[in-house]
């Protein structure tokens, strides 16, 4: 099998570090298979960033049982559970109608076997996608947010849809066209780059995160709505990584919570408490989840 390489410049926007630290990374060895051919680097494609240890944060009890359980393919836990419910739920509230049941059916057997029943394609290709990106964000939960992380679950969430078929429309890339959502002006697609850019980095740039900070990186980036598509699943799911990175108790938005949930991101700005109470009564429902399970959470 022939080893694929990237570049620095790849690998620094892959994990959304320097390509300074990259290059230190490679000159002391701590990137395994980083080859120098001349005065330049080259990295194995599937390389991983070296954690820091002075600054390795402590993996919350539920990210270890996540980790654990989606290694095993282990049935009726928690892994099981949050699949199904986040992947239901977040497709629901941008139109899917596919029903709880008929998720479950698809994560559990890999099949569809509905019989006479008329469903949308897209519909089954966006609920296994879904199951992936959440396999990405629980294997890649510590990993620094960066625009190319967030770009590869956009490209996972639509890959082989009919969207993907539109010239138009861009599987992983940020939007072309300028889009609205609730009626509300999003960022125009020229100004979107430096508009995530600015994000990232201020997020990024916090030392310790709090359910607010998550939040408001939330919220920022629904009213940028970078990508054509999919804006409002790929939020969520960086959302649930964000939570399990920092040791905080994440959180679905239900059905019963989106007319919620939507006043909230219109009102943030003005109004943080329709918002936080929103997504707390969703944290209280995920905590009686984790203690049916018996998994620890602060």
């Amino acid at each position: 099998m022939v080893m694929e390489y990237i570049s620095v410049v790849e690998f620094a926007e892959k994990y959304g570090v320097s390509e300074r630290t990259v290059r230190n990374y490679c000159a002391v060895g701590k990137i395994e298979g980083a080859v120098l051919i001349g005065k330049t680097w080259s990295i194995p494609k599937d390389a991983l960033l070296p954690q820091r240890s002075s600054h390795k944060r402590k993996q919350s009890p539920l990210l270890i049982a996540l980790r654990e359980q989606k290694e095993a393919r282990l049935s009726g836990g928690i892994y099981h559970r949050m699949q199904i419910d986040l992947t239901y739920n977040s497709n629901h509230i941008e139109g899917s109608r596919l029903t709880h049941d008929q998720t479950r059916y698809i994560f559990e057997t890999n099949t569809i076997g509905f019989a006479n029943e008329n469903l949308r394609v897209d519909d089954i290709i966006e609920t296994a996608n879904h199951f992936r990106c959440i396999d990405m964000i629980i294997e890649r939960a510590e990993q620094r947010l960066s625009e190319a992380l967030i770009k590869e679950l956009h490209a996972v969430l639509k890959a082989g849809t009919s969207d993907s078929r539109k010239e138009w429309f861009a599987v992983g890339e940020y939007k072309r066209l300028p889009n609205e959502v609730g009626g509300n002006e999003t960022t125009p697609p020229e100004c979107v780059k430096q508009e995530m850019q600015i994000l990232i980095q201020e997020y990024n740039a916090l030392k310790t995160k709090c359910l607010d900070d998550i939040i408001d990186l939330h919220q920022r980036f629904e009213a940028i709505h970078p990508f054509q598509d999919g804006n409002g699943r790929v939020g969520r799911l960086i959302m649930f990584k964000e939570c399990l990175a920092n040791g905080i108790v994440p959180f679905i938005i239900t059905d019963e919570l989106k007319l919620f949930y939507y006043r909230g991101l219109q009102q943030w700005p003005q109004i943080r408490e329709y918002l936080r109470d929103t997504c707390l009564t969703a944290q209280d429902n995920y905590k009686a989840l984790l203690d049916y399970f018996r998994i620890e959470y602060i």
